[in-house]
């Protein structure tokens, strides 16, 4: 894949995250490169990727104000038991 990710198509997703009774809906950006050999794509930006990353580690650690830095958070409730 090329670095300099030229010919790369962008789109704008939203990606959940679950930890410990919350979901958090983050914004990311997949990345198509058309040269890339491997069809290995899309993927995320090392950026996106520790975004993520730092989300859950927030809702592990229930720091919900770290979390909603990056996205929304929802807390789950069960209805049925």
């Amino acid at each position: 894949m090329s670095s300099s990710q030229s010919g790369a198509r962008f789109e704008q997703v939203t990606r959940l995250v679950e930890e410990g009774g919350y979901i958090a809906k983050v914004p990311v950006t997949l990345i198509y490169e058309s040269d890339d050999p491997t069809n290995w794509g899309p993927y995320l930006s090392a950026e996106d990727a520790l975004k993520l990353d730092e989300v859950r580690s927030a809702l592990r650690h229930r720091d919900i104000q770290a979390a909603a830095r990056h996205g929304e958070i929802f807390e789950l409730t069960r209805v049925v038991a």
